[in-house]
């Protein structure tokens, strides 16, 4: 079992050093605009994620962040996985597998029917290590997304119609 604990508002910036190296190993650091203002906001204050950090000797070696969504057909809450990312020096420790298990832990605590993510195809490591502890691809869905300019001209369509 590994030792963890819930993020707290001074750990912003620890948040943003998880985001950030996340994105460097997604080759995505273009797409990184969150700022301490708005994790701090969004988090914390509007309470609309939480984070979780593995530690080794006092020192987070990994984050997961995550949030509740809804199931219609099961009627219950479940546990959204946005991000989990481990330090490259502690991979292979168990650190990720431990992660995982406190997530699992806390969706069974709070009632919540199941435990979902997104994987970018390319990255086979972080597939097989899903697949490693029990994890069935949704092959059948595909994830559709709004942003920007779209999001707000979609908003606005309702004005026009």
């Amino acid at each position: 079992m590994i030792n963890w604990r819930f993020a707290e508002k001074e750990d912003i910036d620890l948040i943003l050093f998880f985001i950030r190296r996340l994105a460097e190993y997604e080759k995505m650091c273009g797409e990184v605009v969150a700022t301490g203002d708005l994790l701090r906001e969004w988090i914390f204050e509007k309470k609309k994620a939480e984070v979780i950090f593995a530690l080794e000797e006092g020192k987070e070696t990994g984050f997961a962040l995550f949030f509740h969504n809804f199931s219609t057909f099961l009627g219950r809450a479940g546990i959204y996985l946005e991000d989990l990312f481990v330090l490259p020096e502690y991979r292979g420790r168990g650190y990720g597998r431990g992660l995982m298990s406190i997530l699992a832990r806390i969706a069974v605590e709070r009632g919540c029917g199941r435990l979902e993510w997104s994987c970018l195809d390319w990255n086979m490591s972080s597939i097989g290590f899903y697949r490693s502890i029990g994890a069935i691809p949704m092959d059948e869905w595909t994830v559709y997304r709004i942003t920007g300019e779209t999001l707000s001209e979609l908003a606005d369509s309702m004005d026009k119609d």
